[in-house]
């Protein structure tokens, strides 16, 4: 399909061909395992759905679409996409990884990558003269997230691009909080991209992926070895739910930016909270990165309680609209204490959340209910 789309238009159609067969308008789930050869080594472009599969290709289209890009990889899950990128590495190799991190992230670089001789550097890429620091003779990648989790830090990816392209080194941005509407990595000079389609892309909290994207033919010949040789690819239906999400993306976004700005504007001022975080509000220290590299500011909050950790462990019991509960970037909102769920693993680390923080992920529901909600729940804290 013609690149020259907006993401709007490309987000419900790039990939989604109508069936040539029986002419229905939603691509079909291809529900096999292998495929009829005409003659031995004849295929009609398909062999064995562990390699490819048409409702994949189908997914995967649309995502390369959405960067702006040709290539794009489909994976189980967002930490099996990470991990397919670090396979690149070997015994000996040195990457540079942001100072906030998913916890799946740190505990695959400290429980897999550290013990299999690969060296592994957290910095703080806020600040591209601590990556200049950090480059060693046998740095081959520079992982990054911006916003970062949790704590929404921003990195200049077109200046890391620089830095990391001078020393001749990969720069892979893992995109999700973000998603292909409101950021696109690869335009600002990054080598990959990677999603948890699991988050924005999929935005109904019923399905696990990841994906990469990408904008060199011979690397994603490389991925695309590890992921059919791995075996770590998502089931058909999975790239159906997938797709049929990213159809409003556009308009979920939107939404998304539109709640969490207004909540974090009420939630910089309330008297139990030290703190709000969010690109979108002036005294972010990247908030003019935010509007120079970003098209929205995310649906991502992180706020400091002023009673410690004690607040926010009670303040996440009693909301009711915000659910307890890891992940993000669905339709419904959700809340959660980052050292306690999803950066347990990293509690211990150099790069340990703030007990203090709590994460917001908010969706789409009517604001004047979210922030009523939050309103009842910060009472008394």
């Amino acid at each position: 399909m013609n690149n020259n789309y907006k993401i709007e238009t490309l987000a419900i159609h790039a990939g989604q061909e109508p069936d040539p067969t029986t002419g229905a308008i939603m691509s079909p789930i291809y529900q096999t395992s292998t495929y009829v050869q005409m003659d031995i080594g004849e295929n009609q472009g398909y062999i064995y759905s562990r390699v490819d599969n048409p409702t994949r290709t189908a997914l995967e289209t649309n995502l390369a679409a959405l960067e702006q890009d040709n290539h794009a990889l489909a994976f189980s899950s967002g930490m099996a996409a990470t991990n397919n990128v670090m396979s690149l590495l070997h015994s000996g190799d040195h990457v540079v990884i942001g100072d906030d991190v998913y916890g799946g992230t740190y505990r695959l670089a400290n429980d897999i990558l550290i013990p299999n001789k690969i060296e592994v550097t957290f910095v703080d890429l806020t600040e591209p003269d601590a990556l200049q620091q950090a480059i060693c003779s046998n740095t081959k990648l520079v992982w990054l997230e911006t916003p970062t989790n949790p704590n929404l830090k921003l990195a200049d990816i077109a200046a890391v691009a620089e830095i990391a392209h001078a020393h001749n080194i990969l720069v892979a941005v893992d995109n999700t909080f973000a998603s292909p509407y409101l950021q696109q990595p690869l335009t600002l000079g990054a080598d990959i991209v990677m999603h948890s389609v699991t988050k924005y892309l999929g935005g109904h909290s019923d399905v696990i992926m990841g994906a990469l994207a990408l904008n060199d033919a011979e690397l994603y010949e490389k991925l695309h070895l590890i992921q059919y040789t791995t075996g770590s690819i998502p089931a058909p239906q999975d790239c159906w739910l997938a797709s049929r999400g990213i159809k409003t993306l556009a308009l979920r976004m939107e939404r998304h930016c539109q709640n969490a700005m207004a909540l974090a504007q009420w939630l910089s001022d309330h008297p139990a909270i030290e703190r709000a975080i969010y690109p979108g509000l002036p005294d972010h220290p990247q908030h003019e990165l935010a509007k120079r590299q970003m098209r929205g500011f995310g649906g991502m909050i992180s706020i400091i309680m002023q009673g410690g950790e004690s607040a926010a462990r009670k303040l996440v019991k009693k909301t009711k609209l915000f659910t307890l509960a890891v992940s993000l970037g669905g339709v419904e909102s959700l809340i959660e204490v980052p050292i306690g769920m999803t950066h347990a693993s990293s509690a211990d680390s150099e790069i340990a959340v703030n007990p203090a923080l709590v994460r917001l992920s908010v969706g789409i529901e009517h604001i004047n209910d979210l922030q009523t909600d939050l309103a009842a729940a910060l009472a008394g804290l």
